[in-house]
Formats: structure tokens, sequence, C-alpha cells
């Protein structure tokens, strides 16, 4: 009986034009956590769809060889009947059913051809101990965090048997608390004997729990690092995911020439009709010109709700206090209002809110200012493309052409045409949410590298951030919120981590 759990030799893999796996080798022994790493596009969640059977056998060349059986997988309920689980970036609940109907959902517990719903309970409340989800089974999903939505889906995994269990980019979404309890729990399972595989881009996560780490790039196997032998640190994993060496991922910018305040808020608060409360609450502060504000928080601390309010409140808040803009009092009613006095929002959620996916880059470009593009109200195509080449280059967007569908580019690559879109309606001020959340290393040196770009070019930056070492590596100062409100402060001279995370937790 072999060690390995799971031997995937010799695959490749190949769509119209790109071969996005070549001769791809990966193991994973009994019992271990094994780490999968590597740029966005460097074939990670392609792998682990011919793994699952989202791509079925016949679709790829090589072998999977599970269990000590060669495995041909039509389709993902093969893979799961014979023990494999797969948790992607986007949870699959449904929002509007209960805990104990989505773990169960499609593997339900029958009483001959009816659901036993007592039996679902018990089995499911078993099974919330075995993730330590504190919440009842029939607690709606829609009521839970997001970081105890990530464990309902553990748990729907667990409730099939699984012996390998596979999480894309798990902690991408959570605060470091809820990120901390995950990686306690692959911990656990890992005492189980679950073997896990884990995607992610938080490299100090994956130095942390990970037994082996597999390092992708441009579709092939670079190497595999072993942790009980030393190999296994930041510096290594970025040279080898991007082919060079990366010193510093936060840029140095000591020659920052900070001017005068072009932001002030006093006594800004936002009361949400549908929540019946603040979400913002007497907030104080003031961004200057060529400076980049780090707004630090857990989740749920108020901090997009605060970007919401300044750019022309498209959730409809009750808004009290008083915002100016270069001395200038302003009434920002709509997100047109927020453009026209220079804002622009670069949302957390690209995909839901930032892009048109089944659009082109160009067209993504050019969507929030198209009077930039317009002659007498005729949208000019000519100058539509001029000025998608000009963000495709100037952001180093990597696409086969301005042509290429955004769904289609890699999470690094979709960021930089959200920025992009925004950059065209030409911003003083620029509040970036969660601006390198799902992408790799290497891409986030360059939103790092642009962000220093814009500065040095007069606009003013607001970095929202769960990322700490984000928020101390770029900021020049940082507001730290809890509950609505703004806790405190902190010059780049006092603020560390334990600084930020005993306001945060006021």
């Amino acid at each position: 009986m072999s060690e390995y759990i799971l031997e995937m030799n010799d695959i490749s893999k190949e769509f119209p034009g790109v071969k996005a796996l070549s001769n791809v080798n990966f193991k994973v022994r009994k019992g271990e956590i094994h780490c999968l790493v590597g740029e966005n596009g460097a074939g990670k969640s392609t792998l682990m769809k011919v793994l699952s059977g989202v791509y079925p056998y016949g679709t790829y060349d090589g072998d999977i060889v599970f269990e000590d059986q060669v495995q041909q997988f039509n389709e993902i309920s093969d893979s799961v009947k014979a023990g494999i689980g797969i948790i992607y970036q986007e949870l699959a609940l449904f929002p509007d059913l209960s805990v104990y109907e989505n773990i169960f959902a499609g593997n339900e517990v029958k009483k001959g051809p009816f659901v036993d719903w007592n039996q679902t309970i018990v089995q499911a409340t078993q099974i919330l101990k075995k993730v330590k989800l504190k919440v009842t089974p029939e607690t709606l999903i829609r009521e839970l965090s997001v970081g105890k939505q990530q464990l309902v889906e553990i748990a729907k995994a667990l409730s099939k048997d699984v012996n390998l269990l596979i999480l894309d980019e798990p902690t991408a979404a959570l605060n470091e608390d809820d990120s901390e309890n995950l990686l306690k729990l692959l911990k656990e399972l890992k005492s189980q004997g679950i073997s896990c595989i884990m995607i992610s881009h938080k490299l100090k996560e994956v130095i942390e729990i990970t037994d082996k780490v597999t390092i992708l790039r441009d579709g092939k196997t670079i190497c595999t690092l072993d942790a009980s032998k030393g190999e296994v640190a930041e510096n290594v994993i970025i040279k080898n995911m991007v082919g060079r060496e990366i010193e510093d991922i936060y840029p140095k910018h000591p020659d920052k020439k900070i001017g005068d305040t072009v932001l002030k808020l006093d006594n800004w608060s936002a009361y949400d009709t549908q929540l019946g409360r603040n979400v913002v609450k007497n907030i104080n502060l003031h961004v200057k010109k060529g400076e980049i504000i780090g707004i630090a928080g857990l989740m749920g601390s108020g901090r997009t709700e605060l970007a919401l309010s300044i750019f022309g409140n498209p959730k409809n808040y009750k808004l009290q206090g008083d915002l100016e803009i270069q001395g200038a009092p302003k009434v920002l009613k709509h997100t047109s209002d927020a453009i026209k006095a220079g804002i622009a929002y670069v949302t957390e959620d690209r995909k839901g809110d930032g892009l048109f996916l089944l659009q082109d880059i160009k067209s993504n470009v050019s969507a929030a200012h198209l009077k930039g593009i317009s002659t007498k109200g005729i949208l000019n195509l000519n100058e539509e493309v001029k000025v998608g080449k000009e963000y495709k280059d100037s952001l180093y967007i990597k696409a086969s052409s301005l042509e290429q569908i955004v769904g289609k580019l890699s999470g690094g690559n979709q960021q930089k045409v959200s920025l992009g879109k925004w950059l065209f309606t030409g911003p003083k001020i620029l509040i970036l949410d969660e601006p390198t959340r799902g992408i790799d290393v290497g891409a986030k040196f360059e939103i790092y590298t642009i962000m220093n770009q814009l500065i040095d070019e007069g606009m003013s930056i607001i970095m929202i951030s769960s990322e700490l070492g984000e928020v101390l590596g770029m900021s020049d100062r940082i507001y730290v919120m809890a509950n609505g409100s703004i806790k405190g402060e902190l010059a780049m001279k006092e603020a560390t981590q334990e600084a930020i995370m005993e306001l945060a937790t006021q």
C-alpha cells in the first residue's frame, strides 16, 4: 500500500490556443496538509478541476491515482464517491435554507423514499461539533458570518465521508480570527487522518500550516518543498512562484511629498434603514494629497460602509455630518456626484460589483466614463480601443488582446482592469477596498507599485484591507475601525499588528 493518498502523474491539459498544464506531477501523503501555490494563471485551479472531475477523464493526459486506484472521474459526483471533497472560493450555499439543509443538500438522510429530517438534524449536530461551529442546525445560512459559512461548507464535505479535502483560497474573505480558527480546524482534521490540499496566496498561513508546498508556474511543476526539512520559507516560495527575487513585497517610497488636505469628514454618520442602526458613527478623518491612508478593522467594523457613504451613498443611508473636498463642503447624493467631485471606488467584490465579466477589457475600462470616449453623445469605438490599450499597457494587464473577456482573466489581471476603469474617470481620491484580495504575490507587488506611482502623480488613496501586513507596509497613517466607529489613529512609528488589533477589538 502506497504512502500517498493521491498521485497525479504527468497531467497535461489544453484549451484552444493555451496549454494550461504541462506534465504536472503532484503527490499528497496520507494525513498531511499539502499547500498548492503559484501566481494566478499558474494552473492550480485547473489541476484541481481535473482531480475533482470538472474536467472529465479523456479531456486531459496523464493519470490520477487515488487510494492506490487509477481513477477515471467523469463528473464531480465520481470524485465525491471516491472520497474527495472540494470547497471553492465562492461558497456554494443556499442562503435561505437552514444549516442542516445545506450540509445534506444532495446527500439527504433518508428513511425509505422520504427524507428523515430528525436524523438529518442529529447528524448535522454531530458534524457541527466536529468543525467546532456553535450554531443551531436550524439557523439560516444568511444569518451567519462568512467565516461560519466557510465552516458549513467544510461540514458539508465531511458529511460525505471525505478522505481528501481540497480548499481553494479558504481564508480569502475571512478576518484574522476566522482565518486562525479555520487553520486550527485543518490541523485537527489532519490529526483525524484527513488529508488536505490548500490553495492559498497568503504565504504566512501557508508557512504556518503546511507539511509540504508544491509550486506551479506557467502550468508546470517547479518544485515541492518539505517543511520538516526547513525548506518552506517565504522568500523561497516567492522566488519559485514568480521566477525572480522580490526582496520586499511592499515597495519602499522614502521620497513622498504630502500636500494639503483633500478630503475631510466631521462627525460623519450613516444610518442603515434596513438594519435599523448606524453602520458608521461620528467619523472624523482627513486625507492629504499624495498620502495613502490605511483603514483597518475586523469584518463588520464598518469599513466598506464608510467607503460607500463617501462614494455617493449608493446604499441610500441616512447621512449626517460634514464632508469637504479640497476645503469646500460637498453633498454627494449619487455616485455620479462623487465621480464628478473626483472620488473613485474600487470595490472589494470585483466579480459581483466591479466588472462586467462577460464583456471585454476595453468595454470594462471605459464603462465608468463613457463621456470620455463620446462625441456629441455617440460612442467613439476607436477612442475606446485607444483608451483600453493605454490602461492595458500602463497597468501591465496580461491578456491576449483588448477583446479578451474579463471573466477569463486571472484574479490579478481582473483587479487591474477594475483599477483601470476607475482611473479613467480621473480621480483625485481613490478608495481601494481590499485591493489585493485573492491575487498572487507577484500581482500584489505590481498593484503596490501602481499605488506608489499614483500618489507620485498627486492622487490620494484610502486603502481598506484585512491584511495587517498590507496596511502596515503601504500606509502613511492608519485609522482603525470597530463597530462603525474610528477607535484610533496610528502614525507609522507607533503602528504594529498588536496595536491595530487592540483597537480593532474594542
